[in-house]
């Protein structure tokens, strides 16, 4: 896909990163270069590439180049502490790491790559990718920012792997074989992954184009504020700018400053984020002007996007902002509304090209349930994984005769909207990114004060939602929430930190003495609804 479109569109600019431009020849030169490293440090068919990468242009070319060599590209998410990072690549059975030289991000994965036998790190200079005025602002006035690679030790410099005069030998990959390792979860267990072949992501592209209207003379431009390591981004930016040579629109970090400044300056006509983020820029536009004038549509995905937010968008910016469904394990849009023509509002939209929704009986899949009725949103289509890595109990459990069930409740109307009602699935959904209450509850748990622990999501008005966490207390023991929240902050990232640990006498139980979570939930919806509290639990 990724050379069918260099071979028509070659002299179109591929990545614009903050001002720095990178043609589709340029792009596919630096693939073939960086193809020919990854196999000269031992990367063959099958083996597993680890990208912990913010959006800069060594993503694009690292993953492409991956892919070229046979390997299997492992998404990681460069905030992740070091039991999270450990998790992965013990898990995937990584081999290969690559990272920026942000000295924290570079000191935690160095540690944790030599902790569990990684063969070799690569470090990606972010000073290397800029335009060369900032570039050598940079280097010169962010000397601590930057981090010192050591040499030797299976540590390797991304431009010593881009040498040029070597070229990658051929391997021939089938359209089934795993490409990424996309890795998700809940409060059953730790993050699995998700296995996506190369299969499921050109269709995800070639269904990305059918939705939007076909294929344009003019060259598309993709705003790439949500990083790429996240699922919704490698479809919706990386893979669909691949398929009809758009160019990518790279922004580090997501900035609302920086963000509107790239708009002004790009003019982009794809802005793919999530609910947090358009949330802002309606804002913002309540106190400036905020010119959406060539973006074609706004599409809003990765966690439930609030009427009032899409409302406040469309009549500050006068834009069109429309809202998607999916999850990982289908690469992941199961549904969006249309980019054009009518939507409603409260819908996750239409089945996306290609897929079948189906409605089923949670407790008995093989039931279809009627038009109008709740159930469990279940999907079918080119774009669903084969099943989980090196978990067949789970995939079984999972895949229901071919059909991926989501774990989510909700009904079609008549005109094939599909509205989402609940969800199975006890992730907590924080501005975009699945949040595990298992990860926060098995770092409280490491606390020796700590009886009992469960995180649940409460409602959050940037976030939609934020983690909050209910403990108990031994006998005997004493601490404060806030002193729990402090011992959680070098074990949680950030957007993980609850934004309070509540001390409670006891915690609400099923008839099974297991944990339940379900009165907690209601008590915060109460709470932030302004009613009063009715039976409250143990509260101190």
């Amino acid at each position: 896909m990724f050379e069918e479109s260099v071979a028509k569109h070659g002299g179109w600019t591929a990545i614009d990163f903050l001002g720095a431009t990178t043609s589709y020849q340029a792009l596919a030169e630096s693939v073939e270069r960086a193809t020919a490293g990854l196999q000269s440090l031992g990367v063959t068919t099958g083996t597993r590439v680890a990208l912990s990468l913010p959006n800069t242009p060594h993503y694009p070319v690292l993953f492409l180049a991956t892919l070229k060599a046979g390997g299997v590209v492992v998404n990681v998410n460069p905030l992740y502490v070091e039991r999270e990072l450990r998790h992965l690549l013990v898990d995937s059975g990584a081999e290969i790491i690559a990272t920026c030289d942000l000295p924290e991000v570079h000191r935690r994965v160095s540690a944790v790559a030599a902790e569990v036998g990684l063969r070799h790190v690569i470090t990606c200079p972010i000073a290397s990718a800029l335009p060369f005025g900032k570039s050598l602002a940079y280097r010169l006035l962010r000397r601590r920012d930057i981090a010192e690679a050591p040499r030797g030790d299976g540590h390797v410099a991304y431009a010593r792997l881009l040498v040029r005069g070597r070229a990658p030998m051929p391997v021939a990959v089938s359209p089934d074989a795993v490409a990424v390792l996309q890795y998700t979860g809940g409060t059953t267990g730790r993050p699995k992954a998700a296995m996506l072949s190369h299969a499921n992501l050109v269709a995800q592209a070639d269904a990305m184009v059918v939705h939007v209207g076909g294929e344009k003379e003019v060259q598309e431009r993709v705003l790439g504020v949500l990083p790429l390591f996240h699922v919704f981004a490698l479809t919706t930016v990386l893979s669909f700018a691949l398929r009809v040579g758009a160019k990518m629109i790279l922004l580090p970090r997501y900035d609302l400053k920086q963000t509107l400044k790239a708009i002004a300056r790009t003019r982009p006509t794809f802005f793919p984020a999530v609910p947090t983020i358009f949330n802002a820029i309606a804002e913002a536009a309540g106190r400036q002007v905020v010119d959406l004038g060539n973006i074609r549509a706004c599409i809003s995905g990765g966690a439930p996007l609030p009427s009032e937010v899409r409302e406040a968008f469309e009549r500050q910016t006068r834009g069109r902002l429309v809202e998607g469904y999916g999850l990982s394990e289908a690469s992941p849009i199961v549904t969006c509304n249309p980019i054009d023509g009518p939507d409603k509002s409260a819908s996750a939209g239409r089945p996306f090209p290609g897929t079948t929704i189906e409605i089923r009986d949670p407790e008995a899949p093989s039931i279809l349930r009627d038009i109008g009725i709740p159930g469990e949103i279940c999907a079918r289509g080119p774009q669903v994984m084969s099943g989980y890595w090196n978990k067949p109990t789970d995939t079984q459990q999972v895949l229901f005769e071919g059909a991926l069930r989501t774990g989510d409740i909700g009904y079609l109307d008549e005109e094939g909207f599909l509205f989402i009602v609940d969800r199975i699935k006890d992730i907590i959904l924080c501005g975009g990114y699945n949040v595990y209450p298992r990860m926060i509850e098995e770092a409280l748990y490491e606390h020796p004060a700590v009886a009992e622990a469960v995180a649940i999501g409460v409602p959050d008005p940037y976030r939609g939602q934020s983690p909050k966490a209910f403990v108990t207390v031994k006998p005997g023991e004493e601490v404060t929430g806030a002193a729990l929240r402090d011992f959680l902050r070098d074990k949680l990232s950030k957007i993980e930190l609850p934004r309070e640990v509540e001390i409670r006498e006891s915690l609400p139980k099923t008839l099974i003495g297991k944990l339940s979570k379900k009165e907690l939930v209601e008590e915060e919806a109460q709470r932030a609804a302004g009613k009063p509290l009715e039976g409250q639990i143990g509260r101190q």
